[in-house]
């Protein structure tokens, strides 16, 4: 049984998919009732990482867990206390869903501070471990469906800063390998997409695709904290986003690796791939 956390979200139901299509064994971890139907044959289990009794319930008979944790305020509690589980229920192996970046300074600030220490959690583990820090998601951009479909510019707050876009179908899909070959034990894959693209290349992309105009309009990183904390996002959750858009605006995350086309042989899928599947989400009524 594979166990996978987040198994609602953008990567988890990828995972789940695929790996049902393998012929694996799932368990799929949600919070609450998932918002899709489940494919056939998995395990559905509801459980709280904040609920202790529920993780064990989670990761019994379990050999390996997809380690996806999406806290409203960053924080390594819910890696540590599913980690604390996994190691009493005799789990095998973990894979974690990182970030890229975890771990670089700038400035003052440490990227990705919270998902540093999960790492470190995870390599101290006693598990067989693999951990993933993908790129900046192609998914990011639905966030932009409704302005777009309204006529209006959308945000741009990593300026001219390129990234290496990746479509979470090849997250994913790294994942199931991680999860199913021992072969990828104890390595880290920086994972990206095959090019280098700002947000206004993005828009410029997706314009292309849908025929109508994308417009972004800058917002500097000096702006973006009020915006964000307008918006309800809790401030422990904005000053990590400032840090990380802000360190992509530098040009820090202008990162390109062979690490898709190693794991599965076949490149990565383009931003152009991405957004033909997704183009009736910014052509709708608004």
């Amino acid at each position: 049984m594979i166990l996978v956390t987040g198994a609602s979200g953008t990567i988890g139901r990828h995972v789940v998919q695929l790996l049902r299509q393998s012929g694996q064994p799932v368990r799929a971890m949600t919070r609450a009732r998932p918002g899709h139907a489940m494919p056939p044959g998995v395990d559905v289990v509801q459980a709280d990482f904040e609920d202790p009794a529920s993780l064990r319930r989670a990761v019994a008979d379990v050999r390996a867990v997809f380690l996806l944790t999406a806290p409203a305020t960053p924080t390594p509690d819910h890696d540590l206390a599913l980690l604390t589980e996994a190691r009493a229920a005799r789990v095998g192996s973990v894979v974690k869903l990182s970030a890229i970046g975890t771990g670089e300074r700038f400035g003052s600030a440490t990227v990705g501070a919270w998902h540093q220490t999960a790492e470190d959690a995870v390599r101290t583990s006693d598990l067989s471990w693999t951990v993933l820090r993908p790129s900046a998601f192609a998914s990011n951009c639905l966030h932009w469906s409704g302005a777009i479909r309204a006529g209006q510019p959308v945000s741009n707050m990593t300026g001219d800063g390129a990234q290496g876009v990746i479509d979470p179908r090849d997250i994913a899909a790294v994942a199931v390998a991680a999860l199913t070959d021992p072969a990828h034990a104890g390595k880290t894959y920086t994972l990206t997409g095959p090019e280098l693209l700002s947000v206004p290349d993005q828009a410029r992309q997706l314009a292309e695709v849908i025929g109508r105009p994308v417009v972004s309009v800058d917002v500097p990183s000096t702006s973006a904290s009020q915006q964000l904390l307008s918006s309800g996002m809790p401030p422990a959750a904005v000053e990590a986003t400032v840090i990380g858009t802000a360190w992509a605006r530098a040009g820090h995350n202008r990162i390109l690796t062979e690490d898709v086309a190693t794991v599965l042989a076949r490149p990565p899928a383009t931003f152009r791939d991405w957004a033909q599947r997704h183009r009736e989400a910014f052509i709708g009524t608004p």
